[in-house]
């Protein structure tokens, strides 16, 4: 995992959060030839059925493996207590600078009856993208140069919702890396102990339900929280395979 520019970066308040929300999505991406990170803002730990943030850490380099993923990065804010805050913002936004990612894919909105860090997360991330190409901070950044992020999508952890809340909103086609999200889920065995285990096929109907409401066999929904537009229509209608 060495220190070079990232093309993507996913962000997590836990280990397995960008996997469930957003692995399907990363794992095609590498396949294109981008170059993926993770960064989790926690290490997730305390949490039932681990016995330790060792194996949680452990898990979470089996799971990036998995997806194909060339840096993992776990920022030392605490699990349980995460909150939006000027410190954590720029921990975040030293990351950006440190990768310089052309697109972000953060967590979006509340999860209601679940933890309420992934919703410090989005904010974290919001904010932490705004810090990362401010000038004039270089006390803060250690010499790291600014960076504008030009793209942030938004990825969805609320099963318990039937859309999500934003209203440029798409589907990414994982119909070929369904298994191998699904294969990095289930490294977080610490978290999937055997009366959980049936939460992989949840996932995996979950994304199958969501990419066929598009058109395909899996997806994953992400979100724009500003409006997007295109200069090729058909390309983003049909795709590159379409137009040969």
């Amino acid at each position: 995992m060495v220190d070079q520019t990232l093309d993507v970066i996913a962000v997590g308040a836990h280990p397995d959060d960008a996997e469930i929300g957003c692995g399907g999505t990363l794992a095609r991406l590498v396949q294109q030839g981008y170059r993926v990170g993770i960064v989790d803002l926690t290490d997730g730990e305390p949490t039932p059925g681990s016995p330790g943030p060792e194996v949680r850490l452990a898990e979470a380099r089996r799971a990036a493996e998995t997806l194909g993923v060339a840096v993992r990065i776990t920022l030392d804010l605490d699990n349980r207590q995460l909150m939006d805050s000027p410190q954590a913002r720029v921990k975040l936004a030293r990351q950006f600078r440190r990768f310089r990612p052309r697109l972000v894919l953060g967590l979006g909105h509340r999860t209601p009856m679940a933890s309420p860090d992934h919703y410090q997360a989005m904010l974290i991330t919001e904010a932490a993208i705004f810090y990362s190409r401010l000038t004039r901070w270089d006390d803060q950044f250690r010499g790291l140069a600014p960076h504008r992020v030009p793209a942030l999508m938004h990825y969805f952890l609320n099963f318990r919702a039937l859309s999500p809340h934003h209203p440029g909103t798409l589907v990414s086609d994982i119909s070929g890396t369904l298994e191998t999200k699904i294969a990095a889920v289930a490294c977080y065995d610490s978290q999937l102990p055997p009366d959980r285990r049936h939460l992989l096929e949840r996932i995996r109907i979950f994304n199958q339900q969501q990419g066929r409401a598009a058109g395909f066999e899996a997806g994953e929904v992400l979100a724009s929280p500003t409006v997007l537009g295109t200069r090729d229509l058909m390309g983003l209608l049909f795709g590159p395979d379409k137009l040969e």
